[in-house]
């Protein structure tokens, strides 16, 4: 803690690990969050679950002691962990409120150690292929690693998480053969040509997400609708499925699992507005509707749809993944049972706010703008909002 700015608390105060935390929220534990931020800090970004409460009342008001008004919602004969942005206003907080009387801790490295978090389960398809799909919890961010016969194909790596594909490839008795982008993300910085450079992998990218103006384009591989990718004894066939993004692809596995990126997620469907902006979203929606009823709800019915996001709301499987099947997706979602300008009409009126930093994210994915680690991983921090019409 940075005594020059915070005065001195009596009481020491221990860390919470944010997996401490969130095996907590998992077990449907109660659990009392205090979020010291800026409230417009809170307002776009802060941990939430049905057994979590959390209550926001930003540090700078406690720089003068602890006025019992700026807790009264906060349960005194319950436990409460302190979260701030770095973890070092919490720690102050925290050694108010124990001081106090109050049962608390801080979590530790504040939302940026939750920002760290990164979860996984494996999936087993009817082939014998093993599919990893990898959670972040703090933005809602899938990625996958597909195995077969001694060789990994990534999907959508975030940058941040290089090494942990890197040891987990090193763990299972894989080399990462291929890495592959979606499309050019715009909530969080691709790892796509940091993890081919680590491990010596083609990296692979839409040809349509290519032509937007990637730096690099003649350095990967660019991959069009109808061709195929071998992993090992597996299948990837690529599939063009615009709307999100006009280079926006799904990769299929094995006829199994359809990695769909930003297209269709297990409890909503794309934004249509992060690449021609406002001008274009109606447009890009109508091209989405297309790509649904034509692309993606054609396939068998036992499909698996592994999409790139999840939201805060969306629940997942008892194995913790985000899965769902096309079938149970045409019956659970509304939205893909109405007609084109119905469709359209409904995904525009339901748009979140667009991510944090999407433009500089989408600038560095396309490799027109440069970030170092650190810059990187503060540009991604937040939710994803890549999703509408929920």
């Amino acid at each position: 803690m940075n005594e020059a700015m915070f005065p001195e608390t009596e009481s020491e105060i221990e860390p919470t690990a944010p997996a401490d935390l969130k095996r907590r929220i998992d077990a449907g534990e109660r659990v009392t969050l205090l979020d010291t931020r800026a409230r417009a800090d809170y307002g776009e970004w802060h941990i939430d679950a049905p057994n979590v409460t959390s209550v926001n009342v930003p540090y700078f008001d406690f720089l003068d002691g602890l006025d019992e008004s700026l807790v009264a919602d906060v349960p005194a004969d319950e436990p409460v962990v302190v979260v701030c942005a770095k973890g070092t206003s919490s720690e102050f907080v925290a050694g108010l409120l124990a001081d106090a009387g109050y049962e608390t801790s801080h979590l530790d490295d504040g939302m940026r150690g939750w920002a760290r978090l990164y979860e996984h389960t494996d999936l087993d398809l009817p082939s014998g292929t093993v599919v990893r799909q990898y959670r972040r919890p703090s933005s809602g961010c899938l990625a996958y690693m597909v195995v077969s016969e001694g060789e990994a194909a990534v999907i959508d790596p975030l940058r941040a998480f290089t090494d942990r594909y890197v040891a987990d490839a090193d763990d299972l008795g894989v080399e990462i053969t291929h890495v592959l982008d979606t499309h050019v993300h715009a909530d969080h910085v691709s790892g796509l040509r940091e993890l081919a450079a680590a491990t010596g992998a083609t990296a692979v990218l839409p040809a349509a997400a290519a032509d937007r103006g990637a730096t690099y384009a003649d350095e990967v591989r660019t991959v069009a609708g109808g061709e195929e990718l071998a992993v090992g004894g597996a299948t990837l066939t690529v599939r063009h499925t615009p709307g999100h993004t006009s280079g926006m692809t799904t990769y299929r596995v094995d006829d199994a699992l359809a990695l769909t990126g930003d297209t269709l997620f297990v409890d909503s469907v794309a934004r249509p507005d992060l690449e021609e902006g406002d001008a274009g979203a109606a447009d890009a929606a109508r091209t989405l509707y297309d790509t649904l009823h034509d692309r993606l709800l054609t396939l068998p019915d036992d499909t698996l749809v592994g999409p790139a996001h999840f939201g805060e709301r969306t629940e997942a499987r008892d194995d913790g993944a985000y899965l769902a099947t096309v079938g149970d997706l045409v019956d659970d979602l509304d939205l893909l049972g109405v007609d084109r300008e119905t469709f359209v009409e409904r995904v525009l009126a339901d748009m979140p706010p667009r991510p944090a930093n999407y433009e500089s994210i989408i600038a560095t994915n396309l490799g027109r703008e440069t970030a170092d680690d650190d810059e990187a991983f503060t540009m991604e921090l937040g939710p994803n909002n890549c999703a509408a019409g929920e």
